[in-house]
């Protein structure tokens, strides 16, 4: 078995403070508009259902398309990247995700909007497993790197709660097209100032590290895996097709593994998982994402079939949710993590979400807003602290040669755990109950025993810096 590393991209020359600065600005900016674009489809449904009569199972594929090309490619994308330059598949990746944008504005019906959505999934993944690599190349020193971090984590955290809102207002001012259309004017903005400010970088070449059936099996893996997930909703999880579906990915998974320990040029080094907080940091973030992308979701469709809120109401009820992640995150989680270590920081917000997602279990039908949710709106600052810990402690382990690697599995990991945390959240919302909002309280109960689980292994598992083994 092969053990000597693949060869480092060449690295750019060290760029000043103002030419770092505005590189981060463009990363933060093109991961903003994917991440809105992640959340202002969901208030936006009922608009898009109405105007292209879709059938309430049809309408899941919205967001199912986009959820299957996004979390299926992220992590060839970041080897890519390793190999052929992460800045080339970051423009790239923002061109594809800018002319699906307005694909999706123009379809005409119900196969084109799928189509382009998927293919906006295609984009998203190309330009955002990149993105964390080139942070960490950016800026190699450990104060300033935590500072990126914290700025580019409260993009990640504010911008899926903002596009909530901005996406209430646009639908119910406008049309549901406008929330693709204004992807347009950011996704070229985006394109043309990476050209400008990001350093080239140049990898090895596909010839150097191609790992062509190691590619094919991964990408295979999970998008089965994400499409039996998200197919749960309608065909049950006990089903012969989650079922089927569920093993032969998980067959395909273990056929990577294999591959991996034998090829000479690796899609992911095996060595990633040395680093226990490496390994952690994923498995810690598959569960907290589970139970907030769910938590998420759950809000918005209590908010508009249980209290009757309009998309824009809806939108604004979660904008102190938003405040309160950017706030922390932009704010203290770099100065939090810099004096007491990035392991506390993330146990306090953890802590913090599952007070958050505890208040909801007995959440009554005729909620007062100011007294029932908003304490759990502003609790969920709590994500501000966690995500730029554990993406720090996520991105500990890589080097300039896998760097895009290490940023496509973390992102990885964060689409599964989405993908998974709102289908058994949203089944159990919809369970039969005796109250219409006893499926709720069943979901939230599990989203915080999720929370709890992610906090007891990041207890157990997780060690300060330094201290990794």
């Amino acid at each position: 078995m092969p053990t000597h590393a693949p060869t480092a991209p060449a690295p750019a020359p060290a760029a000043p403070v103002r030419s770092r600065a505005l590189a981060l600005a463009v990363l933060c900016a093109g991961m903003l508009m994917i991440v809105l674009d992640g959340s202002i489809v969901t208030v936006a449904l009922p608009a898009i259902r109405d105007d292209l009569h879709f059938s309430p199972a049809g309408l899941t594929w919205t967001v199912n398309a986009y959820l299957i090309a996004f979390g299926g490619l992220l992590l060839l994308a970041g080897r890519l990247g390793d190999l052929v330059g992460r800045k080339r598949v970051f423009v790239a990746g923002l061109g594809v995700f800018t002319a699906a944008s307005l694909l999706c504005a123009l379809a005409p019906g119900q196969g084109v909007l799928i189509a382009a959505r998927f293919l906006q999934g295609v984009g998203g993944a190309t330009a955002s497993a990149v993105s964390l690599g080139m942070i960490v190349t950016l800026f190699p020193e450990p104060r300033e790197r935590g500072r990126a971090i914290g700025a580019f984590s409260f993009v990640g955290a504010a911008g899926a709660s903002v596009g909530q809102v901005l996406g209430g207002v646009l639908t119910q001012a406008l049309s549901w097209h406008w929330i693709f259309l204004i992807n347009l004017p950011l996704g070229l903005a985006a394109a043309l100032l990476a050209v400008r400010a990001l350093a080239a970088d140049s990898g090895p070449g596909l010839r150097a590290g191609a790992d062509g059936l190691g590619a094919a099996l991964i990408t295979a893996a999970l998008m089965l895996g994400i499409y039996a997930i998200v197919g749960t909703g309608e065909h049950g999880w006990a089903s012969a097709r989650t079922l089927g579906l569920g093993a032969l990915s998980l067959a395909l998974l273990a056929g990577f593994l294999l591959r991996q320990a034998r090829a000479a040029h690796p899609l992911l080094p095996l060595r990633t998982f040395r680093s226990r907080n490496v390994s952690g940091a994923n498995a810690v973030q598959l569960l907290m994402v589970s139970g907030l992308f769910g938590f998420q979701i759950l809000i918005a469709l209590y908010l508009q079939n249980v209290r009757g809120y309009g998309a824009a109401a809806t939108g604004l009820a979660m904008l102190p949710a938003a405040l309160a992640i950017g706030t922390v995150s932009l704010a203290l989680s770099a100065r939090l993590n810099a004096r007491f270590g990035e392991r506390p920081v993330l146990l306090a917000g953890l802590v913090l979400l599952v007070a958050a997602l505890a208040l909801l279990v007995r959440l009554p039908a005729d909620a007062d807003y100011v007294l029932d949710l908003l304490p759990t709106m502003l609790l969920a600052a709590g994500f501000g602290l966690a995500i730029s810990a554990l993406t720090a402690l996520g991105m500990s382990g890589a080097g300039p040669a896998d760097a895009g690697t290490a940023s496509g599995l973390f992102n990885t990991t964060q689409q599964v755990g989405g993908a998974l945390g709102v289908a058994v959240l949203t089944t159990l919302a919809d369970r039969s109950s005796d109250s219409p909002v006893g499926g709720f309280h069943v979901a939230f109960a599990v989203a915080a025993g999720l929370l709890v689980l992610a906090t007891l292994l990041a207890a157990v598992v997780l060690r300060p810096a330094g201290a990794d083994r």
